[in-house]
């Protein structure tokens, strides 16, 4: 008996083996594309656009890369897109590109076990208890200096240093670390990273990148207008400062002399004083608005001794909004519902060429702004994101405060248990615990290949040292050889290498669970001529 064709003409379907081989090379591709980017030797990738301008980004951040690749292969899209590492990313901030080659080595592993007619679902048994197990020995592992504050704080700068280790601020990653350690101290144990402001102004070096307390405006202040303002009262707005003209698409107005045009002028401006005298009646000295505010307004305000700010991008209104402690508003009939903001003092600051509004003492105490200085967007745009990476890390820290040596240490602690455990093991699930453990040992065989080292030689030193239980051994990327990572200072924090191995572990799941891949037929363009 024959069946007729279930799907639709061009909608194609793969089945069994052909669809594991296609989701396994998929992500094992996608990991090869960013595993060169893993460790402070790692190298960066430009990406073009292909939209207008074909802007260009230079780039070593995982999810970055990965945020901006197009891809067909559907496995490869579980790795990207709205999943792991992006997941990572929002989470915790660091570990992007740790996530995707991890995954990527447990589906390498996984696909020579299929190979040898094992089946998916005793992997994938194996995998999860391979990754408890690993768990387990970061826990046990992990220290904990959150009573003794002067040990946590050189956790966290170690933390930040480790990060930004492999970005492009390495070079003087002291001073970003450091940056990063007192802007989210500041922040008292939230993760609302919205308090801290950075702000890209080209020119100079990064070394000449600073932290300052307050929140910084980038506004120039209008003419003739108060530069220097004390105990301000803001008002932040987001409302229309032309003069309300007829707002009707298309509308004429036809008068037949040019009194009566004198007249409607003459209506325009009066609404517009009565709208700046219903602002004024709200005790301000600041007006910040995100729309134009046009000369005769600003000659109001002016005549009232307020200082007007129009245009502010919205970003900026909003947290400006959050950090002085008011709300946005955009009608004024009623002052004692609006809610302003405060702060103790306004002026005009130059930093390089450009003049900029500085705001001190603002009601949100833990505000700040950082300034990043670089020579050019390109060195900024990545600086910025190699500081929110280190920003993200630490502000997950001071939550949870368990802190692990770096270099590749954790991995090889993990790996190590999860052999004990593959010997313990009995049935076709030892050989994927086994095959978990040497996955998780390719992330300091990459590590130590991207810097150009002996990994094969490096790794069997690391697998030695680790049979003493209290060894801190780890990759030394700048001896090159097997190095103390406690004496070193290395330090990561338990937070990012948990969502690591678990990420990483079910996103491995989910692709080997996969036996059928259909791909739907393509929509037909109407012809419509």
């Amino acid at each position: 008996m024959t069946v007729e064709r279930l799907l639709k003409d061009e909608a194609t379907e793969e089945k069994g083996d052909r669809a594991r081989m296609a989701s396994f090379v998929g992500a094992m591709a996608i990991a090869d594309l960013v595993k060169t980017t893993l460790g402070p030797k790692g190298m960066d990738k430009i990406l073009q656009s292909t939209g207008r301008g074909h802007n260009v980004t230079v780039t070593n951040d995982g999810a970055t890369i990965l945020k901006s690749l197009h891809i067909d292969n559907p496995a490869a899209k579980v790795l990207i897109a709205p999943d792991i590492s992006k997941v990572q990313d929002d989470e915790v901030g660091d570990g992007t590109t740790s996530v995707v080659v991890l995954a990527g080595e447990l589906l390498r592993e996984a696909e020579k076990l299929v190979n040898k007619k094992i089946h998916p679902m005793t992997i994938i048994a194996g995998y999860r208890l391979a990754a408890e197990c690993a768990r387990n020995a970061l826990l046990q592992k992990a220290k904990d200096n959150k009573q003794d504050p002067d040990k946590f704080k050189s956790d966290l700068m170690k933390i930040a240093m480790t990060t930004l280790s492999s970005k492009i601020l390495s070079q003087d990653k002291e001073q970003f670390a450091k940056l990063a350690v007192d802007a989210v101290l500041r922040l008292n144990g939230s993760t609302n990273l919205e308090s801290i402001h950075i702000i890209k102004k080209a020119g100079g070096s990064l070394k000449d990148s600073f932290l300052d307390e307050g929140f910084i405006l980038d506004k120039k202040i209008g003419i003739g207008q108060p530069k220097h303002i004390e105990n301000a009262k803001i008002l932040v707005a987001n409302t229309a400062m032309d003069t309300d003209k007829v707002k009707i698409y298309g509308a004429r107005v036809r008068v037949d002399s040019m009194a009566k045009v004198a007249e409607i002028e003459g209506a325009e401006k009066e609404k517009m004083r009565e709208k700046v005298q219903k602002i004024i009646a709200h005790g301000v000295n600041c007006f910040v608005n995100r729309q134009l505010i046009y000369n005769f307004p600003e000659e109001l305000f002016a005549d009232a001794g307020i200082l007007a700010i129009e245009h502010a991008d919205f970003e900026g209104i909003e947290r400006l909004a959050l950090v002085t402690g008011g709300e946005i508003a955009s009608t004024f009939d009623n002052p004692e519902s609006v809610k302003l903001g405060h702060c103790k003092l306004i002026e005009e600051i130059m930093i390089g060429e450009d003049k900029l509004i500085h705001f001190s003492g603002v009601e949100m105490g833990q505000a700040c702004t950082i300034v990043l200085r670089g020579a050019s967007s390109h060195v900024l745009d990545e600086a910025e994101r190699s500081l929110h990476d280190a920003l993200c890390v630490l502000s997950q820290t001071v939550n949870d405060s368990r802190v692990l040596l770096g270099g590749g240490w954790p991995e090889m602690v993990m790996a190590k248990e999860v052999d004990d455990l593959a010997r313990k093991t009995p049935g076709k699930k030892s050989h994927a615990v086994e095959a978990f453990s040497h996955a998780l040992q390719a992330i300091p065989t990459i590590i130590a290949d991207n810097a150009g080292l002996d990994s094969a030689e490096l790794i069997s030193q690391l697998r030695a040292e680790h049979h003493n239980d209290t060894t801190n051994a780890g990759i030394d990327i700048i001896s090159g050889g097997v190095g103390d990572m406690e004496k070193l200072g290395i330090s990561e924090s338990f937070k990012v290498k948990q969502g690591v191995l678990l990420s990483a572990t079910e996103a491995a799941e989910m692709i080997l669970r996969v036996d059928e891949i259909i791909t739907c037929a393509p929509r037909k363009r109407e012809n419509r001529m």
